[in-house]
């Protein structure tokens, strides 16, 4: 089936991360060394030989790029030192940028200030709602319960609070939704090459849960055992708080002092313990280009680490304000906190890194449903 070349298609996609698509001459090693690659799905070398030829509906209607989890062997034995690893890693941002209808995340992928300027509109619409709709405590001794700590839903009830929360929620599960709509069209069924069974999207379901909580596929990489549990926990630690702050606020955010054994203070201090070291660790990777995916770092590579890492500490320093009894401090540290949180949520989660947590095991959810296909037409 043949498509039109798009010869402005290597500079479209530089604009995406390093570009240094000339250097392959395609001597196939990449993909030879990769131990994720397999029959029907091969790169990194098919990816480069899209973007040199302009073939931009190949590339948007590929899922390999999502099945590289760069361990950085294919950069490390490049012979021409084309940098395969990073290559993914761009076509990745700009695939996010494909399936997003709103162009918002090509924008903040491809412009340093307008991420900067959407990160302070949502910072001031924040504030401005929180200064709205909560209670500034003047007369500090009436904010302080029977045990001492900070009735933190007289300052921002948690009523209130939460209408925010699944108003956010909504929002966030709706552009999600219709970008992850957005990338079945272009993967399956804008690919006229292979009729897909209705049957094989329930027979490959598993896949997707399975993919999303333990990203199992690291482990096929050498020296990636650490990387893997690091990610693992620090994904979890998000999950967890964010699914105790948007469906159980009103447990989260309370105005008792619990015991520190108790189920709401464990799961919030394991939870915190896990962003923090996953925050360092790979802050630490970048600063030091210890690892192969480390060396190059996109600005928004840096904006997420420095996002997560300010809301992990004012979230952490709101709790001990709260329960040591401090209601100023409290009322202060919640609003900067909510002014990191959100836009980092509204930013990270459809436009920017947040969201390969959802592409990724989508991109091989689709990858074993056209497998299935496959298989049943005799091609694989």
């Amino acid at each position: 089936m043949s498509q039109r070349v798009d010869p402005t298609l290597a500079r479209e996609i530089e604009k995406f991360g390093k570009g240094t698509w000339n250097e392959c001459f395609h001597c196939g090693n990449c993909t030879a060394v990769c131990p994720l690659t397999e029959q029907g799905f091969l790169f990194p070398r098919k990816g480069y030989r899209a973007i040199q030829m302009g073939l931009k509906d190949t590339i948007e209607k590929s899922v390999e790029p999502w099945l590289c989890y760069y361990c950085g062997d294919c950069s490390t034995t490049c012979p021409r030192n084309a940098n395969p690893g990073e290559t993914m890693m761009t076509l990745r941002r700009y695939l996010t940028s494909v399936y997003d209808w709103t162009g918002l995340a090509k924008k903040i992928y491809t412009s340093k200030l307008f991420e900067i300027a959407a990160i302070i509109v949502l910072a001031l619409v924040v504030l401005v709602l929180y200064v709205s709709n909560t209670f500034y405590p003047s007369g500090e001794g009436s904010w302080i319960g029977d045990d001492g700590g900070v009735l933190i839903n007289n300052i921002a009830p948690w009523k209130t609070i939460h209408i925010g929360d699944w108003a956010m929620a909504a929002l966030l599960a709706f552009l999600l939704i219709t970008n992850i709509f957005n990338m079945w069209m272009k993967i399956i069924i804008k690919d006229k090459s292979l009729k897909v069974p209705f049957y094989a999207y329930f027979t490959e379901i598993f896949s997707l849960a399975w993919n999303f909580f333990t990203q199992h596929k690291i482990n096929k990489c050498d020296n990636s055992k650490t990387y893997w549990l690091l990610h693992l926990y620090l994904m979890l630690s998000y999950v967890v708080l964010f699914t105790m702050i948007v469906f159980f606020l009103e447990w989260f955010q309370t105005d008792t002092i619990h015991p520190v054994w108790h189920p709401q203070r464990l799961l919030g201090y394991i939870a915190t313990i896990g962003l923090f070291t996953g925050i360092f660790y790979f802050i630490n990777n970048r600063l030091k280009k210890s690892r192969e995916n480390s060396k190059y770092s996109h600005y928004t590579d840096w904006t997420f680490l420095t996002l997560l890492f300010l809301t992990t500490l004012t979230g952490i320093l709101l709790h001990f304000f709260r329960i040591y009894g401090m209601p100023v401090a409290t009322y202060i540290t919640y609003l900067i906190h909510l002014m990191v949180l959100v836009p980092m949520l509204m930013i990270e989660v459809p436009f920017s890194k947040w969201s390969h947590l959802a592409y990724r095991p989508f991109a091989i959810y689709f990858a074993n449903v056209k497998k299935s296909a496959l298989k049943r037409q005799g091609k694989l």
